[in-house]
């Protein structure tokens, strides 16, 4: 090939790329300078190029913008904010359940003599308001559990057979006002179970130490059922 022909390809092919870049240069309207920068005058303002208008400087926000902002369109230079998605709603809080209510404790010295099991007068207006009272309360009635406990005086085959009667004392007592004899339930426990926190020295005087044990002798009832509006 001749080498005259290859230079002069050259040439043609810089004169190109020079023009594409003038011509790529001359699309910004604003006159930029060396150092990327919208060149402006003594007083502040841009300089515009022959090809400015509008829609061409809308095409530039960064030039237009700081330049024209108020010739542009409000959204070019003041984009709406993309809308937050909603927070998602809060799951419902699980509804709180009824506590369990709790086990009524009726001190045996309150409903019976000292080792007796027929209920004594006053008796009956405690299990009106403790025991009966809170039966009223309630819709349905799954049970009523009645326990008799005593202390540790005397033989345990005597105060099982007495934590017993007095169960089923307080029992016959509940279905004479009108409870459900097949919703309850009775249990002797003697002197089985009593109660940790309470000691007594059995060196004491016989009418101190049955006064000290008093606590050990009670009858607990537990109720099970439905409230109203439950």
């Amino acid at each position: 090939m001749n080498k005259s022909k290859i230079t002069t390809g050259l040439l043609i092919a810089a004169g190109l790329a020079s023009h594409v870049y003038v011509a790529q240069a001359q699309v910004n309207p604003y006159l930029i300078d060396q150092r990327g920068e919208v060149a402006r005058s003594g007083t502040g303002l841009c300089w515009r190029t022959g090809y400015w208008t509008p829609a061409l400087a809308a095409q530039f926000p960064k030039e237009g913008c700081a330049c024209d902002k108020d010739l542009l369109p409000k959204e070019v230079c003041e984009p709406v904010a993309p809308k937050a998605a909603p927070a998602p709603t809060p799951a419902p809080a699980p509804a709180a359940q009824p506590a369990a209510p709790k086990p009524i404790m009726l001190s045996a010295k309150s409903l019976f003599d000292f080792d007796k099991a027929v209920l004594k007068p006053e008796a009956q207006a405690i299990l009106d308001k403790e025991v009966l009272g809170r039966l009223k309360e309630l819709e349905t009635i799954d049970a009523v559990i009645i326990s008799g406990h005593t202390d540790r005086l005397g033989s345990a085959q005597h105060n099982q057979k007495l934590s017993e009667r007095r169960a089923e004392a307080v029992k016959a007592y509940l279905i004479s006002k009108g409870v459900d004899q097949s919703k309850i339930e009775t249990f002797g426990f003697g002197k089985t179970q009593p109660v940790t926190d309470v000691k007594c020295d059995d060196k004491l005087p016989r009418k101190q130490l049955i006064a000290c044990l008093e606590p050990h002798r009670r009858v607990i009832v537990e109720i099970k059922g439905k409230g109203k509006g439950q």
